[in-house]
């Protein structure tokens, strides 16, 4: 018999809403800028190297940060941690949306990944703590569904906003979807008190991974521009392996105080959804940037139609997401995390088989297959690891295994880049893209088959009711 699910009390709804508003929030603001780089390229009249670095140096400082405000959502507390960085985000969306010059709207937007880095983590904690037990696969679910809805908004809205009214009106959307996000979790989500009582930041390993992770992300950035071999590039790769030995060194020396703790460090269960996150990680990257580029370049779409042409990948992503709550309920992780594996590999593999003449009705069903993929993976995989930890760092896990995707994503689409810079075409360099990255889905699939683990809630349930 199905174990009963604990129904939610009307201060759990309210504290969920909340936090689908800041979800939503962070998501959307993801992808809603890919459509209007052309418009912000033309007010500012500069190149698209440049105004890429709207995109970039965002990821770029969220990527950078993104352990270290896990890590303060679970010492200082999750609630406190969001309201500080939804403030830092608002203010800087503000301004960017306000900027007179390239400089300032880069600026601003870097300073934006501060705030996301530091709300990310405590969204997903308060979200873990205010899902009872037997739904922990329902918050995984939530998370991913609202993450995918508003990804696939993203592009549509930042297109018709940059075609209507102007792409600063991208920023401004941010303060009132901020400040309802804000308000409702003041009301909903009650101010605990952190688990961690006695331990303290690790300021030292915060500033060697920090300086660890900008040299290999910025490294990865540029080689798209300068290549591999260039001497920036070297000197970047070889910042990133000092720092990163320093780190290691410093955490031993930091005991229960390191920025990653030990129970964290040496859980392999927890570390296995890492590895798997970082192999499938391209997956998601790489049609959000190759197929709209297809569409445009070969096919002649629009930048909004373009955006629109990736609709079938992103509602799929969603609903998959949402029905993969109840299937960790009942099966675990590792049946679930290697179906989305198994999907995406062979949606890698038939969205690969592309030619000048592909229309996108032909695309449709590789699009579907890797949604679908992705939507039980990721939900499924977050849930696996934050219930791999205890519940004291679930912040904390979050932020490193989302460290796994961005650093999975920023290697993925190197390798991809170089691909396609190498070919005799943009068509022909995609097909050697996506063949590649369908044989990295097999090793993502190997990995979660041998490692990934995680307990149906159902089953865990009842061992402990005995």
């Amino acid at each position: 018999m199905a174990q009963s699910k604990t129904p939610l009390a009307s201060a759990q709804r309210l504290g969920l809403t909340a936090l689908i508003f800041a979800i939503f929030l962070v998501a959307n603001d993801y992808t809603i800028f890919s459509t209007a780089l052309p418009a912000i390229e033309q007010e500012f009249h500069t190149d698209i190297t440049t105004t890429q670095q709207v995109i970039n140096g965002y990821t770029l400082v969220f990527g950078v940060l993104i352990v270290s405000g896990g890590r303060l959502a679970d010492l200082f507390g999750r609630r406190r941690i969001f309201f500080v960085g939804a403030a830092i985000f608002a203010t800087f969306s503000l301004l960017a949306g306000l900027a007179v010059e390239i400089w300032m709207l880069l600026l601003c937007r870097a300073l934006m990944g501060i705030g996301s880095a530091m709300m990310w983590p405590s969204i997903i904690g308060m979200t873990y703590h205010l899902m009872p037990g037997n739904r922990a696969g329902h918050a995984g679910g939530l998370i991913m569904t609202v993450c995918g809805v508003g990804n696939a908004v993203g592009p549509i809205l930042g297109g018709t906003l940059a075609d209507i009214l102007s792409w600063r009106w991208i920023f401004f959307l941010n303060l009132p979807i901020a400040a309802v996000a804000i308000f409702l979790c003041w009301k909903g989500i009650t101010d605990t008190r952190p688990e961690n009582r006695g331990e303290h930041l690790d300021y030292a390993g915060v500033t060697s991974l920090s300086l660890s992770l900008f040299g290999l992300l910025l490294a990865l950035d540029l080689a798209v521009d300068i290549g591999f071999q260039s001497p920036l590039t070297l000197a970047l790769l070889g910042g990133f392996l000092l720092s990163m030995c320093i780190f290691l060194r410093v955490e031993r020396r930091a005991g229960r105080n390191a920025l990653i703790p030990k129970d964290v460090a040496r859980n392999r269960k927890f570390f296995a959804t890492g590895i798997a996150t970082l192999l499938l990680a391209v997956i998601f990257f790489a049609p959000l940037l190759y197929i709209p580029q297809f569409l445009s370049k070969v096919h002649g779409f629009s930048a909004m139609h373009a955006g629109m042409g990736l609709l079938p990948m992103m509602v799929t992503f969603a609903v998959a997401s949402y029905g993969s709550g109840q299937l960790y309920n009942r099966l675990g992780a590792k049946p679930i995390v290697s179906a989305g594996a198994v999907c995406m590999c062979i949606g890698m593999f038939v969205l690969s088989y592309l030619h000048e003449q592909t229309q996108f009705t032909a695309l449709i069903p590789g699009l579907v297959v890797v949604g679908a993929g992705i939507g039980l993976f990721y939900s499924t995989v977050i849930t696996a690891a934050v219930t791999a930890v205890d519940p004291s760092r679930s912040s904390l896990a979050a932020a490193i295994l989302f460290m796994f995707q961005v650093a999975g994503g920023s290697i993925g689409l190197a390798m991809n880049t170089t691909i396609v810079a190498m070919s005799p075409d943009l068509t022909t360099g995609i097909e050697r893209a996506f063949t590649v990255n369908a044989y990295l889905a097999l090793a993502g699939l190997i990995v979660c088959l041998l490692f990934v683990s995680g307990k149906p809630v159902e089953l865990a349930q009842k061992v402990r009711d005995k």
